[in-house]
């Protein structure tokens, strides 16, 4: 289920298949790969690089974004808000909501601005990208075949917090990301493991060097 998804860093990831290449929340991107379809989660810059989202654009690809970051793009550009369904170039995807309600975390990803995380139907399996998000109730109800969920705490959550989320959804597979460059370190990646038993975890390798020990 993960063999076709390549992780640059953070929460920046591409997914091959056959004939179509989708990227979400590129940014440290290591390929020459060009986007049919572009998925961004919100405005932060580790999340929208628009150096990133040039370098893998050609003529035809569709982005679907939130509407502050929709703002700032051209194209084929479809706006996305928590609870819209979304088709585009034959990828299906539900926008879901992302933002934080621990106290001291509140105004990084406030709700009021709308940014999202993506359920997507990727060939034969549902993958859910959790974009920067605390363990609101919204997103227990969800149900994916994998989850990418961020880790690395003070944005986003903690690895026990994570677990938690990743034992409501019951997915699959989980999968750790956003830790190991801005906030977090790989050994919370172990910690997030142990955390979510009895969900399977996989650990991904990045295609960039873990930039914090």
């Amino acid at each position: 289920m993960l063999d076709r998804f390549t992780w640059f860093r953070q929460s920046a990831f591409l997914w091959r298949g056959d004939g179509v290449a989708v990227y979400i929340d590129p940014w440290g991107v290591t390929t020459d790969v060009p986007a049919d379809v572009l998925f961004i989660t919100h405005a932060h810059s580790d999340h929208f690089s628009p150096e990133d989202i040039e370098k893998v654009s050609k003529q035809g690809t569709r982005i679907v974004a939130p509407a502050d970051v929709a703002r700032d793009l051209s194209g084929d550009v479809t706006v996305a808000k928590p609870g819209d369904s979304i088709d585009v170039g034959g990828i299906k995807a539900q926008a879901v909501p992302a933002y934080n309600i621990v106290e001291e975390r509140r105004d990084f990803h406030p709700p009021s601005n709308n940014w999202v995380g993506y359920i997507l139907t990727l060939g034969t399996n549902t993958y859910y990208h959790a974009g920067d998000t605390d363990h609101v109730p919204e997103l227990s109800s969800i149900r994916a075949d994998v989850a990418f969920l961020p880790i690395g705490g003070h944005y986003t959550m903690e690895p026990p917090e994570a677990a938690g989320l990743a034992k409501a959804i019951g997915p699959r597979i989980a999968v750790p990301m956003h830790y190991g460059f801005v906030v977090g370190s790989p050994a919370d990646a172990e910690r997030f493991a142990k955390e979510a038993d009895p969900v399977s975890v996989q650990i991904l390798e990045p295609t960039n060097p873990f930039e914090r020990e």
